[in-house]
């Protein structure tokens, strides 16, 4: 695989540290990669996919990034931090399902980060999203500014590539510990980190366990989206081999009451693994894949799994706005 240039932003490799009372209680071994402690302001798991996004944006000379995501978006905090931080100007396209809250999480972030804010309905973003951002392309390259568009998630062919690095980050560090994974779980909310997972484990015969969990849409959707990126990643890395949609393995039965919606049963599961390991979950992502992993094991889903790795993504931020449900 060619490998495109990147930046070093991430502090990596993260630690990867055991669960040991979830494992007793499940009887199976369970470690998390800490990804949530890539960094502070670019914290988590998009800060992987965006040091290969924003060498190309520096790469093409542009001075702004445009992205887009929900009012607590970490991939937007993330994207608006590394930005200012290269001396790109951020714009943050985000929905919004009614009168905006008073700032805090991830929207407050990036209001002291300086992102300039365009506000748009769940049905505009789900239908014209890429249209909108192609529009705000075109009405800053009009005052003379020269933007690229960052998908959602920064999950794209390039981006893919974060994940693939990782991947072999977690190869060398089964070295150190002298254990092989052989489940890796993430949750799954644009598709980019489980590809670039994916097809590491694809093309280095490794025969480990993907598996995702997604936290909206559906597995089939996802299925048909990873598809796409990875198709595109592999053009990007000038690399061919084979693989059928069927083979993503998403989970699907865990998005709950929809994206970023909290059930009090999902709730109570942050709060449990917190007790328990002083393991902190979010709302959007880790705590619902997490919760379905939980329910999964105790289904015998993974009854050929003895060492699952769970991918910690991030998004501490997200908790406080969710206090009063808490």
């Amino acid at each position: 695989m060619h490998l495109p240039p990147h930046l070093s932003l991430a502090n990596t490799p993260t630690r990867i540290e055991q669960l040991p009372r979830l494992s007793a209680e499940l009887g199976v071994n369970m470690y998390v990669k800490r990804d949530d402690q890539t960094g502070s302001e670019i914290s988590g798991n998009k800060i992987r996919k965006l040091e290969f996004v924003l060498k190309d944006t520096i790469d093409k000379g542009c001075d702004m990034v445009i992205t887009c995501g929900g009012l607590q978006s970490n991939h937007a905090r993330s994207t608006a931090a590394a930005a200012v931080r290269l001396g790109l100007s951020p714009v943050l396209l985000l929905k919004t399902s009614g009168a905006l809250p008073v700032p805090d999480g991830n929207y407050l972030i990036n209001q002291l980060l300086g992102a300039e804010f365009r506000y748009i309905s769940e049905e505009e973003y789900r239908n014209r999203r890429g249209e909108i951002m192609e529009e705000i392309k075109n009405e800053m390259a009009a005052k003379g500014r020269k933007a690229y568009i960052i998908p959602e998630g920064a999950s794209d062919g390039l981006g893919c590539f974060g994940y693939y690095n990782c991947f072999h980050e977690i190869a060398a560090q089964e070295k150190q510990l002298g254990l092989t994974f052989d489940t890796i779980v993430t949750a799954v909310g644009s598709g980019g980190t489980y590809g670039g997972l994916f097809i590491a484990n694809k093309l280095t015969g490794a025969g480990k366990r993907i598996a995702g969990f997604n936290v909206c849409d559906t597995a089939a959707e996802f299925q048909e989206r990873i598809t796409a990126e990875l198709h595109e990643m592999l053009a990007i890395g000038r690399t061919q081999i084979a693989f059928t949609p069927g083979e993503i393995d998403i989970i699907d039965g865990y998005v709950g009451i929809g994206y970023a919606q909290s059930r009090k049963e999902e709730l109570d599961f942050i709060a449990k693994i917190a007790r328990t390991e002083g393991l902190i979950l979010d709302p959007v992502y880790t705590g619902k894949a997490m919760y379905g992993l939980y329910h999964e094991i105790r289904k015998d889903t993974f009854r050929e799994s003895q060492h699952i790795l769970f991918i910690h993504t991030g998004g501490l931020p997200g908790l406080f706005p969710k206090r009063e449900q808490f």
